[in-house]
């Protein structure tokens, strides 16, 4: 199947989904978690096939800026419905399939240096593997740290909003957010892990940056989770330590690619 078919069908099938999240977010249509779980099995079926062909390629897979963004959307999307189907998450849909769409898009239109990884290469092959992993949990820990601080702001002013009705309880939102930080926690610990056993020398592959801020990001959130269980921090607070270390892991994958594919137009 053509790359532009698969691309337009899971930019359709997105939509529909994006379209149907926003009719239950207003109270328009009931929620049907069958309906949604089928919407997104089929994005994410359509999407997969698009990154087969995009992303894998010439024995290795391409991991530049765009399309790394493809296959980390495609895994957000993943685990989202997968939560869906035993957490209150489906409000998250409506900001999690605009970005899946924006992503492929953006890997349609642009081009950049490739940054290829060999078949064979398995050890940088499971840190990859665990980095996007640890990415997109801490993505999708971003979004609800986002909610988890406009609901707190506006439950203490007593603003019943659209996004307060929709929300589940405070609580619910809080142990969802830890949740997801410490699975993140697990998965950025062992792609750090793996990439000091497979990665031979930080500065000549240009992975020093990146590095030292996923440090950093992972020192930020075991600070949370510390705080958390010592000093029980939540709510706002909760919020802005999980947003502070998801804007470093940020500067850790995207700052790196960005100068190093964007400004300088290196590859590999």
């Amino acid at each position: 199947m053509g790359t532009l078919i698969l691309a337009v069908t899971s930019l359709f099938l997105y939509s529909v989904g994006t379209a149907l999240q926003a009719l239950h977010f207003r109270g328009r249509v009931q929620s049907n978690i069958a309906i949604t779980t089928l919407i997104g099995v089929l994005a994410l079926v359509s999407h997969g096939l698009l990154i087969a062909q995009t992303v894998h390629h010439d024995g290795g897979f391409d991991f530049g800026f765009f399309k790394s963004s493809v296959l980390i959307s495609w895994i957000i999307v993943f685990l989202l419905l997968g939560l869906n189907l035993r957490k209150p998450v489906q409000n998250m849909l409506l900001g999690v399939y605009p970005l899946a769409t924006l992503t492929i898009i953006m890997a349609l239109v642009t081009h950049t240096p490739s940054r290829l990884v060999s078949d064979d290469s398995y050890g940088m092959l499971s840190h990859i593997a665990l980095s996007v992993t640890a990415y997109s949990l801490f993505t999708l820990a971003a979004i609800q740290a986002i909610l988890l601080y406009f609901q707190n702001r506006q439950l203490k002013h007593n603003y019943n909003s659209l996004l307060v009705r929709n929300l589940p309880p405070l609580q619910t939102m809080e142990s969802l957010l830890f949740e997801m930080v410490w699975a993140g926690v697990v998965m950025l610990t062992l792609a750090i892990g793996t990439g000091a056993l497979f990665v031979k020398d930080l500065f000549a592959q240009d992975l020093a940056h990146k590095t030292i801020f996923s440090l950093l990001s992972l020192l930020v959130f075991v600070a949370l989770l510390v705080g958390r269980y010592t000093k029980g921090w939540r709510g706002i607070t909760a919020s802005r330590w999980t947003l502070a270390g998801c804007i470093l892991l940020m500067l850790a994958f995207y700052g790196s690619k960005f100068a190093l594919e964007l400004v300088f137009k290196k590859g590999s």
